[in-house]
């Protein structure tokens, strides 16, 4: 998957997450989950953006655990609505969605970790 690919893939998940968010029940639960949500989810393509441009390999490495850390965060967000009830949407698809890029940027970050350590010796 190229760069450009991985963009838009992180971009239509988080207009994703903003669709499903409309959706969520309108009370201060219900609001203040899909507000964590759509910060968390937009924070996953921004800070993708950011790992394109990376200076360096320790730069690349430090952005791509940020991308991780809010995909991760988005899966719990989803994973509360869910349970708490705070929406009919089925969120399978979403849900699937934050898992494949939470195993993609964890490969990722894996293989530039052991590409720094061969680097060094």
């Amino acid at each position: 998957m190229t760069r450009t690919e991985l963009q838009n893939r992180t971009k239509k998940f988080n207009i994703d997450i903003i669709n499903i968010c409309d959706k969520v029940i309108k009370t201060t639960a219900g609001y203040e989950v899909a507000r964590q949500l759509i910060r968390s989810a937009g924070s996953v393509g921004a800070n993708y953006r950011a790992v394109c441009r990376a200076k360096s390999q320790d730069d690349f490495i430090y952005k791509l655990q940020i991308v991780l850390e809010e995909t991760d965060e988005s899966l719990y967000w989803l994973e509360i609505i869910e349970e708490a009830k705070l929406s009919d949407e089925n969120l399978e698809k979403v849900k699937t969605e934050a898992n494949e890029l939470i195993s993609i940027f964890s490969s990722a970050d894996k293989t530039a970790k052991a590409n720094r350590l061969n680097k060094n010796k």
